[in-house]
């Protein structure tokens, strides 16, 4: 390897030991005399827990603890609560209702966790949980937010009949209400989101040890933020400073938002750990984590859409519902419902918008971020109400959007909902997407597929969405007396390939051969603290850390430079990795100063020893608007009702890429994700019972390489001064643009005919079920 430089396409330096079996995943991390984790799950999605027997359990073999809630009472460990307060519709404080670690008088889901079993091994653990009688009384459940809300609806907390958690509302009411009174027409349309499962290749899990003689305890875990699961576990369950709690990840085969979060069995395999004396183990398997894994999306939201008499957009008005599951415990559920709402204005000039979104409590398993976290929902719902009203208007759905459009001339633009776009060209993108897609070719395309038996379909989809303005990132540049270096940073790689593309940033800043940088991240011990990996943040933030931290050793180096070679600090000129006294040939590389820093009997008085800097970079500005378009083509059987994806065009605008080829990588995941909500994918429980449908991969639908086309990227790039990177979030924009584009494709077909719409999952059921309700 050698000096990398911004921008270049580098492959994943990552992709060689993963592949070669070498990654160091919570299940590969040996421990000596580790025992098992088993948990024991409430088969009832509602039911008073009236008693539990675990005298033939306790006594089984190899079985070394069995831990209830009546333990849990007895150890006084704490819950998670939300951080942000919220409000009811009526004004009152938010009801929350904190997840013990084990259910205590009643459990509220299939899947709430009622013992944890800790055996010698996996099998004797689950053995055991076999053996415990557990007497359950049980009760009505509610599982869909419309249900929950219905008059005479059973409470999934008896304080708190109706089963509201909170309402969140944003925008102007009043100008979106002026604006609909004065519409020349209006468009009303109402989406369902189903929910999903993130099911990352590498399931939950955790290593848990707790340390008698530094009482300390030390987790291993596959999570998205070490440190913000260290503040949850110490300071909130444990109620301890942080200090005596350490948090690892290592290696991590995916997140995608689901990891994001502090789970019970990360506090139940520590506390076990702390009752036998021995490191713990827990690891879900499949079945386990569709039940119990944060589920993501899941609304049912009402629209409507104001437009004047020449098709311009007035107003838009959204009212959501979505059931955000038993417990409302952190704000994590909140994250989907109200970070993301600026997004129903995207690329459009609307001049005033609206949405009030009701959280309300059902039993099922609760809802956090998934990828695109809070934004895909409102993008999906301006784009499929766009094309419903282009419908009605008859009007090509292209031409109505290019008349709505945010012009480029006026970025910086300031939205009705708060926002400033600050950089981007919408109509440029749009414009790419369709000539990349051959779209003024349509109709013969689609004279062909009929001619095959095919309903050819079009859709299209503009995106824009804030990414990396929340919190910070943390960054460190450690050089050692050798000239080596360690670069630290509190984002969470779990499969983006940040070694390989901050290591990029750093040796293009520095000059220096990457393969003498060490990254490491994900040790809440090593590095000092971070935010974490999730939203489309890390390359802006932690990568502007890095550039910072970088330029301040620049700025040390210098000054060391210049006394070592008796010269001004003005004098010396950075450039190459090496510092130059400006118009002569003499220079100290970095490495060479790096090495003198040590020696504190050659340096100026004013300079401490040692050559390490840190940053931390979230300035109030730092949000930034990746956008882009999106068109995607399918053909859907008309016998068969089998949708086939034969075109994908994206060109998307991701400011300055650091890498390309990994940057491409990244919009491929996000589509295929997307691509897997819209047309196969689903959560579903039964509305009677409450019971998990679609508990395994046998019901639960999975994207596979056939599903999928060759995907067509492009960029139209236009860097933003936010941050010194110019660069602008992509890890969640092939998701973003996806969902719209492959259902407003799917319906385009189906209205080319006359058949009803569909909502997702667009799956050969419901469209053979369409197709035979089309119009005469």
């Amino acid at each position: 390897m050698s000096v990398q430089a911004i921008g270049q396409k580098v492959r994943r330096e990552e992709d060689w030991r993963l592949l070669t079996g070498r990654g160091r995943y919570v299940e590969d991390v040996a421990a000596i005399g580790a025992a098992r984790g088993y948990v024991l799950r409430s088969p009832h999605a509602h039911a008073r827990l009236l008693a539990i027997d675990t005298i033939r359990a306790r006594a089984a073999p190899g079985v070394l603890a069995v831990l209830t809630g009546a333990e849990l009472r007895r150890r006084g460990l704490g819950t998670l609560r939300p951080l942000v307060p919220r409000r009811r519709r009526d004004g009152a404080a938010a009801f929350v209702c904190p997840q013990p670690l084990l259910a205590q008088d009643r459990v509220r889901y299939v899947g709430d966790p009622v013992a944890f079993v800790v055996a010698e091994t996996l099998n004797r653990a689950k053995d055991a949980a076999e053996l415990i009688e557990v007497e359950y009384e049980p009760l009505r459940a509610v599982v869909s937010a419309e249900a929950a809300l219905a008059p005479g609806a059973p409470a999934v907390w008896d304080d708190n009949p109706g089963n509201e958690a909170f309402t969140h509302a944003a925008g102007n009411r009043a100008a979106v209400e002026a604006a609909f009174a004065r519409a020349a027409r209006v468009v009303d349309h109402r989406i369902v989101f189903n929910r999903v499962s993130a099911n990352s290749m590498e399931p939950r899990g955790c290593l848990a040890q707790y340390d008698r003689d530094d009482e300390r305890y030390t987790i291993r875990c596959t999570v998205q933020s070490v440190h913000q699961i260290r503040a949850a576990l110490a300071g909130q369950v444990f109620r301890l400073p942080h200090h005596q709690v350490r948090v690892v990840c290592d290696t991590m085969g995916g997140g995608f938002g689901m990891k994001g979060g502090c789970y019970p069995e990360y506090g139940l395999a520590l506390w076990a750990s702390e009752v036998v004396g021995r490191p713990v183990r827990w690891i879900a398997e499949r079945s386990e984590g569709l039940q119990s894994d944060e589920q993501g999306r899941g609304s049912v939201v009402e629209a409507a859409l104001a437009l004047d008499s020449d098709g311009r957009f007035l107003a838009l008005r959204t009212r959501w519902v979505s059931a955000i599951g038993a417990y409302y415990s952190t704000d994590r559920p909140t994250i989907p419902l109200t970070i993301g709402l600026g997004c129903l204005v995207n690329t459009y000039t609307f001049a005033a918008v609206h949405a009030e979104v009701t959280a309300v409590l059902t039993n099922t398993m609760t809802t956090a971020p998934y990828r695109g976290g809070s934004r895909p929902e409102p993008i999906y719902v301006v784009e499929s109400i766009i094309d419903k009203a282009a419908r009605e208007l008859r009007l090509d759905p292209a031409e109505l959007r290019r008349r709505n459009t945010i012009p480029a001339a006026a970025m910086p633009y300031a939205t009705p909902m708060q926002q400033t776009y600050d950089s981007g060209d919408f109509a440029k993108n749009l414009a790419d997407a369709l000539a990349l897609s051959g779209y003024d070719r349509v109709a013969e395309r689609r004279a062909a597929a009929r001619a095959r038996g095919k309903l050819l379909g079009i859709g299209i989809a503009t995106t824009v969405a804030a990414t990396g303005g929340r919190d910070y990132e943390h960054a460190e540049i450690r050089f050692d007396p050798s000239g080596g270096v360690m670069l630290l940073t509190g984002s969470m790689d779990h499969g983006q390939g940040h070694a390989t593309t901050f290591k990029q940033v750093l040796s293009d800043r520095l000059g220096i051969d990457a393969d003498r940088i060490r990254y490491r991240f994900g040790d809440s011990d090593l590095v000092t603290m971070g935010i974490g990996t999730f939203g489309s943040r890390s390359a802006q933030l932690a990568g502007s850390a890095i550039v910072q931290a970088a330029d301040r050793l620049i700025d040390k180096g210098r000054r060391i430079a210049a006394h070592a070679m008796e010269a001004a600090a003005g004098d010396i000129v950075f450039e190459h990795g090496r510092f130059t006294i400006a118009g002569t040939d003499r220079s100290l590389g970095i490495e060479e100063v790096a090495r003198q820093s040590f020696q504190s009997a050659q340096l100026p008085e004013d300079i401490e020893a040692g050559f390490t800097e840190r940053s931390n970079f979230g300035p109030a500005d730092a949000a930034t608007f990746p956008s882009g378009a999106h068109v995607c083509e399918v053909e859907i059987d008309v016998e068969t009702g089998a949708v086939a994806l034969v075109r994908y065009c994206a060109v998307d605008d991701v400011g300055h890429m650091l890498n390309p080829l990994l940057c491409e990588g990244q919009i491929h995941g996000g589509i295929v994700q997307g691509l897997g909500q819209a047309l196969v994918e689903n959560l579903v429980y039964d509305p009677d019972t409450g019971q998990l449908v679609t508990g395994s991969f046998q019901d639960y639908g999975m994207p596979r390489a056939d599903n999928f086309c060759a995907f067509e990227l492009a960029e139209n790039a236009t860097p933003t001064e936010r941050n010194p990177l110019g660069v602008k979030g992509v890890g969640e924009a092939g998701t973003i643009g996806a969902i719209p584009a492959v259902m407003n494709a799917v319906n385009n077909a189906l209205a080319a005919i006359g058949a009803p719409p569909v909502e997702m999952p667009a799956t050969s059921e419901k469209l053979w079920r369409a197709l035979r309700r089309r119009a005469n």
